[in-house]
């Protein structure tokens, strides 16, 4: 590793792994930063990460580091300026279902964006938003 580099550990621990077994979530895997440059927002990634993008399209660009994807969604910087995480979840549609009876409210239902990805998120009262994602 060159100095300064910087290393993102995901929720891999024991610990951590046997601390959320009990969870209905397997942590978050993706999170997803608006940008309004995807050309240089992605050169600024590869050189903090230390990687090439493991998807580079015009429309998305993802990284995968210490067990979590990083991505880049262009022409959200100007409305958005959060990035977004999505915690992994056995049944999307119940977990929506669970947060919204706790108050939370949905902003974009569970959908398919890519061959068996499932995505939805969602606000808590405060309006932070959370995404949610299942594999099937």
């Amino acid at each position: 590793m060159r100095a300064g580099a910087i290393v993102i550990v995901g929720l891999t621990t024991h610990e951590t792994r046997r601390e959320m077994s009990d969870s209905s979530t397997e942590g978050v895997a993706i999170v997803l930063h608006p940008v309004t440059d995807l050309e240089q927002s992605k050169a600024v990634y590869a050189a903090l990460l230390g990687v090439a993008p493991s998807a580079d399209s015009a429309y998305y660009v993802g990284f995968d580091v210490g067990g979590q994807h990083i991505g880049l969604v262009p022409n959200g910087g100007a409305k958005d300026t959060s990035p977004v995480s999505y915690w992994r979840v056995a049944d999307i549609e119940a977990t929506l279902t669970d947060v919204t009876a706790a108050g939370a409210t949905v902003i974009e239902p569970a959908h398919e964006v890519g061959p068996g990805r499932q995505v939805a998120t969602f606000s808590d009262l405060d309006g932070n938003v959370l995404g949610l994602v299942h594999d099937g």
